[in-house]
């Protein structure tokens, strides 16, 4: 059974926290966010999906900005469908984890090829970059399929609401069969995607990681884990191991005209296919840093950057140069870049500038 959604053909016990309850507070206290439709109505599905994926690893804050570029380029799927990849990864920069790019033009390309996105659950998981909890999102929100779709913010709730103790990740499937539970409620199925996105906002506003405000919280009363006082220590999460660290050197380059020198990366892997400043590999113990050119070098320091699986921690050095080598792309300093390479620029242009004739 996934943990991420489960269909909630559960017996419902009496004492359940009432979805009518939590469908009322939503529709008074939802959250506005560009993606969705008002309470009762179906959104747009691309609207959905793009939000979702955008919304993998990364906070609502950061994504609503790329969000509006995106639909402002790129207004339907089938727009996106045609961009040049190049383009679509340039507006994606600094949203990170870029493999969902990638995936993002494959499945657009997919479902414009196929007409439209597929309207089952089955359908959508065998689309690029959509897995059992993407597709449940998707699912309910945009199609109004029953299922509860299980986030961070529904597995917390749900986690506190069922006062579930044992820790992360061993919890996830009874937190799954539990959000299914509250699914399984008569309002619930009415309205799926409302009661996903009620559940979504209960987490984000009231019932927070750290001092849940349990106070107003529509939910208090059928909360086990707040008559037993363990709302704020759950859910409980298994010790993480230290993340390894990588170290490397990158090279700032800027020639006469200001323009900067970047290559590609390749096309599979770590940031894949996206521009960086050159340097050498990330490894262990650092390489020994072989300049692409000639130059003075100078010292910007180092720059650390946490990626999922381990920090990276680059030495940057900077120099002008009369021209850029071979193999280098020549481009205008504010070219988009992931973000651990625009820290690495900026730290680099900023000592350029200080070393500038006044």
């Amino acid at each position: 059974m996934p943990a991420s959604w489960v269909s909630p053909a559960f017996f419902v016990s009496p004492s359940l926290p009432s979805a009518e309850n939590l469908l009322r507070w939503y529709h008074v206290h939802r959250r506005i966010l560009p993606w969705r439709a008002g309470p009762g109505s179906l959104p747009d599905p691309y609207h959905v999906w793009l939000s979702e994926i955008m919304l993998q690893q990364t906070v609502v804050a950061t994504v609503i900005p790329y969000f509006h570029r995106f639909i402002e380029r790129f207004p339907t799927i089938s727009d996106l469908a045609v961009a040049a990849d190049d383009e679509i990864l340039g507006l994606w920069a600094g949203l990170g984890y870029y493999a969902r790019a990638r995936n993002l033009i494959r499945c657009a390309r997919a479902v414009a090829e196929a007409g439209g996105f597929p309207v089952t659950l089955d359908g959508l998981r065998a689309l690029p970059g959509i897995g059992p909890y993407t597709a449940a999102a998707i699912g309910a929100i945009a199609f109004d399929i029953p299922v509860v779709p299980v986030d961070g913010n529904v597995e917390r709730v749900t986690a506190r609401m069922f006062a579930i103790e044992e820790a992360l990740p061993a919890a996830k499937d009874a937190i799954a069969v539990a959000a299914a539970r509250l699914g399984a409620q008569a309002a619930a199925q009415s309205s799926p995607g409302d009661f996903a996105q009620a559940l979504f906002d209960l987490g984000a506003t009231v019932c927070t990681p750290r001092s849940p405000s349990c106070m107003v919280c529509p939910w208090r009363d059928g909360c086990a884990a707040h008559a037993r006082g363990l709302s704020a220590d759950l859910p409980r999460k298994a010790k993480r191991a230290a993340r390894p660290v990588r170290r490397g050197t990158v090279f700032v380059m800027q020639d006469r005209s200001g323009m900067i020198g970047l290559r590609r990366r390749p096309p599979r892997g770590l940031l894949g296919g996206m521009l960086e400043v050159p340097g050498t590999d990330w490894e262990a113990t650092a390489p020994p840093p072989v300049p692409p050119c000639a130059a003075h070098w100078l010292d910007a320091g180092t720059i650390i950057h946490v990626f999922t699986h381990f920090e990276l921690r680059l030495t940057v050095k900077a120099g002008r140069v009369a021209a850029l080598p071979g193999g280098i792309v020549a481009a205008p300093p504010d070219t988009p870049l992931p973000t651990v390479m625009r820290k690495a620029l900026e730290a680099g242009l900023a000592v350029l500038d200080e070393r500038s004739p006044k």
